[in-house]
């Protein structure tokens, strides 16, 4: 009975792996749980009030018009009554409109009105899946604090194959469970700590005009959220980003590329490093200290100095070496050959290899598709979004120390 008391409120979406919520329901009631449920139109198309009321042992809600139910103003009461919100299957209908902040059915209208945890179990095809606009969606209820739990890469009901199968019961009711245990479960980085890099470096030409790159800092801050949410003690040093500060993390902001080495060396011991960070591997040798003007027109002479190299340093330390150094590889040709040659070159255990061409949109952009080089392994991730890539490489790290603990 480890539900024993909570209640839930389950809106069922229009999909057909709305019948998996039927076996969802069972596992709930047989863990002590009170499930009442919304039905949205279209999850009435999959299955019925009645299999739902039989189940939850209580009434199905469908109609924001109900006159009895608003006599009590029921969608507020709803919202208000659960311990934990579950949108299953949330589908990109659902997900826009959550994000959208619209209410036009009670569905919509009781998410807008709650003010209690809501988690998503998202269900559809693998192409509306990988839309930027479903993706643009999700990182909006995700920095609203909404809970997801899958999807899943299988077959699908269209016949195609890829992301998009909603989540097994079993899965989401162990992410529910998680949750109300505090996280207890899902914190396998308790008591280690860990290092991340993040965002651009600016080097200064004068006092006014810089030179940098064109990463936002969303793939680093993604990380060191992942790994905070595991339990790590995470400090993320960042280059200019305008990405909101990560919860649970502390944040040092830096410069230039000399400046965040300094502050990884402070931030050392750490039993983990990331290098997400696209450091610039050139400064002005002798910024001006002035803004310099034109001179006849003539373009000003500009001398180069190699900046230090954060992650083989952090790789090559013979004190205070992260027992787990992860750095990445933004390549434009040859990902695979040039990230295995940057891992021996930098000394680092792991390599992140993403291809940065223009036409990828990765830079600034809320999509990555990464290939984890770990060795001779090369594990090839499918497109997701940075969100998803972090939460993986986080348990991929998680996973790492649990088999060295063995």
């Amino acid at each position: 009975m480890s539900l024993a008391g909570k209640r839930i409120l389950l809106i069922v979406g229009g999909g057909i792996a709305a019948y998996k919520c039927l076996e969802l329901i069972r596992r709930l009631r047989e863990r002590g749980a009170a499930v009442r449920c919304i039905l949205t139109k279209a999850g009435a198309e999959f299955v019925t009030p009645l299999s739902l009321s039989a189940l939850s042992e209580d009434k199905v809600y469908q109609d924001l018009f109900d006159l009895t139910a608003e006599a009590e103003m029921g969608h507020i009461q709803l919202s208000r009554d659960a311990d934990l919100l579950v949108v299953a299957p949330a589908t990109a209908d659902l997900m826009a409109r959550m994000a959208g902040g619209q209410a036009n059915d009670l569905a919509s209208t009781t998410l807008l009105a709650t003010d209690k945890p809501v988690m998503i179990a998202p269900a559809m095809n693998v192409r509306m899946w990988e839309h930027p606009a479903t993706q643009r969606n999700l990182g909006q209820l995700l920095a609203d604090g909404v809970l997801q739990v899958g999807p899943n890469e299988g077959n699908m009901a269209c016949n195609e194959f890829g992301f998009g199968r909603m989540a097994e019961p079993d899965e989401i009711l162990s992410a529910i469970e998680k949750h109300f245990d505090g996280h207890a479960a899902t914190r396998p980085l308790d008591g280690l700590t860990a290092l991340v890099t993040s965002g651009p470096t600016h080097e200064a030409i004068d006092p006014v005009r810089y030179i940098a790159n064109r990463s936002s800092g969303k793939q680093g801050h993604a990380i060191a959220a992942a790994l905070a949410d595991l339990g790590a003690e995470t400090v993320l040093v960042s280059g200019p980003s305008s990405e909101p500060d990560p919860t649970g993390v502390r944040l040092v902001r830096v410069e230039s590329a000399r400046d965040m080495l300094a502050a990884c060396r402070a931030a050392l011991p750490a039993d983990i490093a990331v290098c997400a960070a696209a450091v610039a591997d050139w400064r002005v040798d002798g910024a001006a200290g002035q803004k310099i003007k034109k001179r006849n027109g003539a373009p000003p002479a500009l001398s180069f100095a190699e900046n230090p190299d954060i992650l083989k340093t952090m790789s090559r330390l013979r004190k205070d070496r992260p027992k787990l150094v992860v750095g990445f590889a933004a390549e434009t040709e040859d990902l695979i050959e040039n990230a295995r040659a940057k891992r021996d070159r930098k000394g680092c255990d792991w390599i992140v290899a993403n291809d940065v061409s223009p036409d990828t949109g990765t830079f600034g952009g809320d999509n990555n598709r990464v290939h984890l080089v770990t060795g001779d392994t090369v594990e090839d991730w499918p497109k997701m979004s940075k969100n998803e890539v972090a939460d993986r490489l986080a348990n991929r790290i998680a996973g790492h120390f649990a088999d060295a603990a063995e």
